[in-house]
């Protein structure tokens, strides 16, 4: 990215905007914009082998008992409109031989999120990304998340929630494995 450019764009949308770029509140502004820009969109450059980090483990024993990462908050910017949305999201898999260390569900979920997105391609890519990594024998995401562009704008409705799924393998093709998923997400968290 190219931060002096991008602070010279939004100088500019300040002007049209009907603002003063140069009084004392907005000065720092453009350079502000410019660098939370930068960190928000961090994940068009990450790349999912570093984030992984070779953090596969082969599975201890044969047993294909369910893995969830639950609860993993999750910040991106609408494509659309460029306003936040935020939530959460729960992954589930069954490995089949390997295992992927536990930090690393959060930093995938951090990579797609940290792009211009709409939140069904992203339970997509956090879902396939998985598969790829540990090739196990089902995967399940689910993402709940509040739209500013749908709170603050448009429809201007504050309590909506958006809920996504993406199911891959035994999660899709097995009523009791996606059931066995959706009940475990619903358990009282611990304290």
């Amino acid at each position: 990215m190219n931060r002096q450019h991008v602070e010279e764009l939004i100088r500019e949308l300040l002007i049209e905007l009907g603002e003063d770029p140069t009084r004392e509140g907005l000065m720092e502004t453009p350079r502000r914009i410019a660098t939370s820009f930068e960190f928000l969109t961090s994940g068009y450059r990450a790349d999912i082998d570093k984030i992984i980090n070779n953090a596969i483990f082969t599975q201890i024993d044969e047993t294909n008992n369910m893995i969830i990462g639950r609860d993993i908050e999750l910040y991106s910017l609408c494509e659309h409109h460029m306003l936040p949305f935020y939530g959460r999201c729960h992954i589930g898999y069954i490995p089949d031989g390997k295992v992927l260390g536990l930090s690393k569900l959060a930093r995938v979920v951090d990579m797609f999120a940290r792009r211009l997105q709409i939140q069904e391609r992203l339970t997509d890519q956090i879902a396939h990304a998985i598969m790829d990594a540990v090739n196990p024998l089902g995967v399940g995401v689910i993402i709940e998340a509040r739209h500013l562009c749908m709170m603050m704008r448009g429809a201007q409705k504050q309590n909506s929630m958006m809920v996504t799924s993406s199911v891959l393998g035994s999660f899709r093709k097995s009523s009791i494995t996606r059931n066995e998923f959706l009940s475990l997400l619903q358990r009282e968290k611990p304290v």
